[in-house]
C-alpha cells in the first residue's frame, strides 16, 4: 500500500513542541510520511524565544523543489514563513501545486516573538491567501488577514467569511483566545460546508505549544488521506483536544503538546497509536 506524503513548509523548532518538528511527529502519529521543507531557524524552549534566522529564500525554494520532484506529496502546509521574500516565493510555488495547501498563518510565537515581519503579513494575505484551501488563523490573526475585530463568536463567523472573500477557498478561525473562559469552539467556513461551529471542553492547562502547528499538520495529514475538508477539521480538532488534555508536562513554561493522542481515522474508525 502507497504511504500518502504530507510536506511542511514552516520553521524549526529546537525543542519539540511546535513547527517542523510538531508537524511532522504529527504526521506520523497520523499514519503520513511527512516530509520538510525549513524557513527559519529560532533558538527557543517551553520558557522563551533567543533568536530567529530566516532562511535564504533559494535555499527554501531548493528544499520544496527537491521534495517535491521525488516524493510528491498529496498536500502540504505552510508555518512560520519569517519575511516577505519567502512568503511570495511559496505563493509563487503554490500556483503549481497540484495538491491542497494549509496556510498557519503564523505570525507570532507562544512568547511573543514576532515571526513574521509587517510586509510579509501583507504578501501573505495578498498572495498567499488565494493560493490556500484551507487558512487555519487563531483570532489575532484572523483581526489582521480579515481587517476587522474579533471578539465574540459573530465576529468569528464574520472574519472567516471575509478571509474567504480574500481567496481562499476555506478559513478554520480558531476561539482559544476568545475571553471570558468559556468553551474554545472554532468556525470553518467555505462555499461548499458553510459556516461550522467546532466545540470543545476548555482545558486549564499551560502546556499549549505548539497547539495551532499540531491541529494545522493533523488536518493536513487528513486531507493528505483523502478525507474531506469537514472531516479533517472535525478529526484534528479532537485529536488536538486530547493532545492537550494529555501533554506531558514537559519543560518548565509552555510545554509541548501529546503528539502520541490517539483518535480514530476519519473514514474507517480505526485508532491510531
Amino acid at each position: 500500500m502507497k504511504v500518502p506524503v504530507a510536506l511542511t513548509i514552516a520553521g524549526s523548532d529546537p525543542s519539540g513542541g511546535a513547527g517542523v518538528q510538531a508537524d511532522l511527529k504529527t504526521f506520523h502519529q497520523r499514519g503520513v510520511y511527512g516530509a520538510s521543507a525549513v524557513t527559519l531557524l529560532t533558538v527557543q524552549n517551553t520558557q522563551r524565544v533567543d533568536a530567529v534566522q530566516v532562511l535564504a529564500p533559494e535555499l527554501v525554494e531548493a528544499q520544496v523543489r527537491a521534495v517535491i520532484e521525488d516524493i510528491p506529496p498529496a498536500a502540504a502546509k505552510t508555518g512560520a514563513l519569517g519575511d516577505e521574500r519567502v512568503v511570495r516565493l511559496v505563493a509563487e510555488l503554490a500556483e503549481g501545486f497540484d495538491f491542497p495547501l494549509v496556510v498557519d498563518p503564523v505570525m507570532v510565537s507562544k512568547h511573543g516573538r514576532a515571526l513574521l515581519t509587517a510586509p510579509a503579513r501583507r504578501a501573505l494575505g495578498e498572495l498567499l491567501l488565494p493560493r490556500a484551501h484551507l487558512v487555519t488563523p487563531n483570532l489575532p490573526e484572523a483581526e489582521e488577514l480579515a481587517g476587522m475585530p474579533v471578539r465574540d463568536l459573530d465576529g468569528m463567523k464574520a472574519a472567516a467569511v471575509a478571509i474567504v472573500a480574500r481567496g481562499a477557498r476555506a478559513a478554520l478561525v480558531k476561539g482559544g483566545h476568545l475571553e471570558g473562559g468559556g468553551r474554545p469552539v472554532d468556525v470553518l467556513y467555505s462555499e461548499a460546508t458553510g459556516l461550522m461551529c467546532l466545540d470543545a471542553p476548555r482545558i486549564e492547562t499551560r502546556h499549549t505549544h505548539g497547539t495551532g502547528c499540531t491541529y494545522s499538520a493533523c488536518i493536513t495529514a487528513e486531507l493528505a488521506k483523502g478525507a474531506p475538508l469537514a472531516d479533517a477539521v472535525t478529526l484534528a480538532k479532537e485529536f488536538i483536544t486530547r493532545a492537550v488534555e494529555s501533554a506531558p508536562g514537559l519543560g518548565r513554561g509552555s510545554g509541548p503538546v501529546n503528539h502520541f493522542a490517539d483518535v480514530p481515522d476519519a473514514r474507517s474508525g480505526r485508532r491510531r497509536g
